[in-house]
């Protein structure tokens, strides 16, 4: 395709722009025009507009979605650095006033920052912002990384040990571990020796279901094991595995100290050291100077001092 003429980029305007970003990104119509607040008719007319002036069909109707052309593909990086220049040309002239303030603040975090951070953070924008809208996405480290530099969420909270080059970070807190476990579990909480805690039943948090952690990998180097009986992805059911069971459960401390007497549980210093790993808040370059990420970021660190 040749370069545009002046007459030919007249045609486009910036709502066409951000309709053909939602389609790239969300490949249904019916997402993109929530995300936009337009109507589907709206997204399907853009859509029309945008084939004729491109001349390619740019988006194929599949089962699973719409699936863009390799001219939409193309087209992508030029057309999300420019609508990225002028959302930070005009961001940067106006400033954030969180008491008028509208529309979604999408954060990503895995359940541990949703239990332990989100809920003061949640407090702190229905006090100071309530025209946003706080919307809570669990992913992993990596898909994460991906959501912040594709737009689709502001902020992400937790640990990132290689943190891509374009995302920027700060450190909210460090973590440690306890072990949380029944009264009867933890006789001599919070003191717990290493015998009693290898002989003990184990459940273990694992997003990705392994039945083997850090901590594992530790007890073999001293040449020492533990039982793990139980295998779940989230914290919280953990907590109430542990208190049905009898079982022991290692995690993060802050979660632990938060939660464990709710389920009836006592906790304990581990017997071993454990990895020691930050909490951060995360957000894509592009963002650095905006005066609403900016805020944003400053009341998540508040959360976390909490």
């Amino acid at each position: 395709m040749s370069d545009f003429s002046v007459s030919e980029l007249r045609r486009l305007d910036l709502t066409l722009l951000l309709v053909f970003l939602g389609l790239i990104r969300h490949r249904k119509a019916l997402d993109v025009a929530a995300d936009l607040g337009l109507t589907q008719s709206a997204i399907s007319q853009s859509l029309r507009r945008l084939r004729d002036i491109f001349g390619d069909e740019l988006f194929l109707r599949r089962p699973h979605g719409m699936e863009p052309t390799a001219l939409a593909l193309a087209l992508e990086p030029p057309v999300a650095a420019a609508v990225e220049a002028l959302r930070g040309a005009l961001g940067a002239a106006r400033a954030f006033d969180p008491a008028t303030a509208t529309g979604v603040v999408r954060i990503a975090a895995l359940d541990a920052e949703q239990a332990v951070l989100i809920p003061p953070l949640a407090a702190r924008l229905r006090a100071l912002a309530r025209g946003l809208t706080l919307s809570v996405l669990p992913l992993g480290r990596g898909a994460a990384m991906e959501a912040l530099a594709e737009g689709r969420t502001d902020l992400a909270l937790g640990y990132v040990w290689d943190v891509p080059e374009a995302i920027c970070s700060e450190r909210l807190h460090e973590e440690t571990f306890v072990v949380a476990g029944l009264p009867r579990a933890l006789p001599r909480a919070p003191a717990l020796d290493l015998d009693a805690y290898c002989a003990a039943d184990h459940v273990l948090i694992s997003p990705a279901g392994d039945l083997r952690g850090v901590v594992d990998d530790q007890l073999q180097a001293m040449g020492r094991a533990r039982r793990v009986v139980l295998g779940l992805p989230a914290f919280l059911p953990a907590l109430a595995a542990v208190a049905a069971s009898g079982a022991l459960v290692t995690l993060p401390a802050r979660l632990g100290r938060t939660f464990a007497a709710g389920f009836g549980l006592v906790t304990a210093t581990p017997p071993i050291e454990v990895r020691r790993f930050p909490v951060s808040v995360f957000w894509h370059r592009r963002n650095q100077a905006d005066p609403r990420t900016i805020w944003l970021r400053a009341q998540v660190a508040l959360a976390a001092a909490g």
